[in-house]
């Protein structure tokens, strides 16, 4: 099968609109997905003319320019869940009510509210999550008390939470209890976190911009699709933007080198072996060799044959020590 004129399938999958390549992949890996009426392997490409179905169903390609793709931008009130799980109640797909199949880019808190993108391409949600990628997400926060004169500083510089330290951010004081931060990451509960830790409480959290989307005048609850020029800078944004499956093919050859880093080292006994082989093999340290003999070494704390103890060899040198001959008097 020639790969320039084919995709993988998890590609080809979320090109359709049906989800994200990661869900494709677990997709596929549930045995969900068939390929010309077979069960793929994660990686299979698809061609031209295959037929690929979702639980029975079948799943078309996209068209080349993604004009049949859609992109909204959604001001999510507070109670709204950010799953394409529809048993879930308030789910985010089911609160929008759209016609076409489409899924949040990213998620944003229950209690939070404001900016969410949802989208049929599922190609770019990948590029746009990769927090490598520094693109930002401003908040609008309120607090449960007064800020100090401290707070934006000590926030911009980073703060230690999840076992790690968060990466720099923008961060100003709007009011007496209320402040804006731009960040690139996407920690879990990530801004109230960080004001628990310098002991504030989030009253109210409002994402006001992803990216070069801004919330705007839309109101809790409304929807509107992106204009043109809003979905070309998204895409000359992510144009540098690295998928998932890219980053672990880099990392996948690191796996492969490091049983070769390692040589198995040769025995330490062998050279000198081989040299002394005609001589008698020396007495190990802290053991009893047999009287009269050069031969296997007797247990420790055992007396030799003899009517005497042996004295043990002594280390370094080859051979063990003779032994007195027997006494003549026996007891």
């Amino acid at each position: 099968m020639s790969t320039d004129s084919s995709i993988r399938l998890n590609k080809f999958i979320s090109d359709s609109g049906y989800c994200s390549r990661r869900e494709a992949d677990k997709l596929i890996d549930s045995n969900r997905v068939k390929v010309n009426g077979r069960r793929p392997e994660l990686g299979t490409r698809v061609e031209a003319g295959d037929v690929v179905t979702i639980d029975g169903q079948e799943v078309l390609g996209s068209v080349p320019d993604k004009s049949d793709r859609v992109y909204l931008a959604y001001n999510k009130p507070v109670g709204i869940t950010c799953t394409t799980e529809r048993s879930v109640k308030g789910n985010i797909v089911d609160a929008i009510d759209h016609d076409e199949r489409i899924f949040p880019i990213g998620r944003l808190d229950k209690p939070s509210e404001g900016l969410i993108l949802l989208t049929s391409d599922g190609d770019i949600v990948n590029k746009i999550l990769r927090a490598e990628n520094t693109h930002e997400k401003e908040y609008l926060v309120t607090v449960n008390k007064s800020i100090s004169s401290d707070f934006a500083g000590k926030m911009s510089r980073g703060i230690p939470i999840l076992d790690t330290v968060t990466k720099p951010c923008k961060v100003s004081v709007v009011g007496r209890s209320a402040f804006r931060i731009t960040l690139t990451q996407g920690l879990n509960r990530q801004i109230r976190r960080m004001c628990e830790y310098l002991g504030y409480e989030v009253i109210q959290l409002v994402r006001l911009r992803i990216m070069s989307v801004e919330l705007g005048k839309l109101r809790p609850g409304q929807w509107r699709n992106l204009n043109q020029h809003e979905i070309d800078q998204l895409n000359v944004a992510i144009a540098s933007s690295k998928s998932d499956s890219s980053h672990q093919a880099r990392q996948a050859p690191k796996k492969k080198r490091q049983p070769r880093q390692h040589g198995r080292p040769a025995s330490s006994g062998a050279a000198p072996a081989r040299k002394s082989a005609n001589k008698p093999k020396p007495g190990k340290p802290g053991k009893l060799s047999k009287a009269g003999k050069s031969g296997k070494p007797a247990k420790p704390g055992k007396l030799a044959k003899a009517g005497k103890s042996a004295k043990p060899g002594r280390p370094g040198k080859s051979g063990a020590r003779k032994s007195s001959p027997p006494s003549r008097r026996r007891k």
